[in-house]
């Protein structure tokens, strides 16, 4: 008898932990990240269940930087329909500051960035976080520069990646945006 119980506590945590909207969370948001900043972790399926994603790589000291201004744009006027923007800063091309305390305070009061943002990672080649690993994997696409953003539809799965150049307010993306809405 306590056999059972232990067994169907253990499926039903297993299911929990795993669950995407009611199915098995897809592999590229089965990642447990760090808020900017903070020493809190965020689960992304749990946190972003049917949401709809564009996740970028972000530079504090880059030629895209004012794009933050665009995402937060994005974010605001798109979060009550199920967008969600994911920063995560990178120094990959060595544009990042160095700290993150410096990354958070330069991106609040220079842009007014409110949408999630995360810790520093690498986002190319083999020392790649196993997010972007993923990202890069489900798009054929590794990021080329700052600012390169996946689009990821509500049953997480990556739709459409857009390079450097393409801006938070461009057609083709905002159009891209509200066919997966």
């Amino acid at each position: 008898m306590k056999t059972g119980k232990y067994l169907f506590t253990l499926a039903a945590i297993l299911f929990a932990t795993h669950s995407f909207s009611g199915q098995k969370c897809p592999e590229v948001l089965d990642h447990e990240m760090r808020k900017l900043g903070s020493s809190e972790r965020v689960k992304l399926c749990e946190a972003y269940s049917g949401k709809v994603l564009l996740v970028v790589n972000t530079a504090s000291k880059c030629g895209f930087t004012p794009q933050f201004e665009g995402l937060e744009k994005l974010y605001q006027e798109k979060k009550d329909d199920g967008l969600v923007v994911l920063g995560f800063p990178s120094n990959d091309f060595r544009q990042e500051l160095g700290q993150e305390d410096e990354i958070q305070n330069f991106c609040r009061v220079n842009y007014g960035v409110n949408f999630p943002m995360f810790s520093k990672i690498k986002v190319r080649g083999d020392e790649a976080h196993p997010l972007y690993k993923d990202l890069a994997q489900e798009a054929d696409a590794a990021p080329r520069w700052n600012f390169y953003k996946y689009l990821i539809n509500r049953d997480g799965r990556v739709v459409e990646s857009f390079s450097s150049f393409t801006s938070p307010d461009s057609d083709s993306l905002r159009e891209a945006i509200e066919r997966v809405l």
